[in-house]
């Protein structure tokens, strides 16, 4: 008998002065049986950060097809393809195909997930952005995590401060190129 996906409810506050996006959101997150808590937190904040109409969760877990958020017009056409962890370079490749923008977070060493992304292989690599978090803000984040989240995202000059049940956690966003 095969494992079921566990629900997660997010209560979000999202102020991304960055760019200028602040929203209430009422996120319910499956947490697939293979998911870590790490890579489940990373796809809710990847979610926040690329926040946009059209955005959502996709249907697929961890080895699907699909990215774990994707960004769609009004006509269902893929704009934003939104990967998390370290996704496998021929997904990169269909992905920077397929959609207008890709972009990567990660909650692994962002080194070894470049390694791994040859930029000759990519599609438009030098336009792919990979953004991490300091490993231990995800390790520590991920552990107050509960079924039911209450939560502050606030986004200021690429600094992340996450409020989540009433721990306080923060972290520079850091960027890296493919190309």
């Amino acid at each position: 008998m095969a494992l079921s996906a566990t629900l997660y409810i997010f209560t979000v506050q999202l102020a991304d002065v960055d760019r200028g996006v602040y929203q209430d959101l009422d996120l319910r997150v499956a947490r697939h049986p293979s998911e870590t808590a790490e890579y489940m937190l990373t796809r809710v904040l990847a979610y926040c950060l690329e926040y946009e109409d059209g955005i959502a969760f996709s249907d697929g877990g961890v080895s699907s097809d699909e990215a774990p958020v994707l960004v769609r017009d009004l006509t269902g056409r893929v704009t934003a393809w939104i990967d998390v962890g370290a996704p496998d370079v021929d997904r990169i490749h269909r992905a920077a195909k397929l959609a207008d923008r890709v972009a990567i977070y990660t909650h692994r060493d962002p080194s070894k997930v470049l390694a791994a992304l040859p930029a000759k292989r990519i599609h438009k690599a030098e336009a792919i952005p990979v953004y991490s978090f300091d490993s231990a803000f995800v390790e520590d984040a991920a552990a107050a995590l509960e079924r039911r989240n209450t939560v502050s995202v606030s986004v200021t000059e690429r600094l992340l401060y996450l409020d989540l049940g009433g721990n306080a956690f923060s972290t520079q966003i850091e960027e890296h190129r493919l190309g």
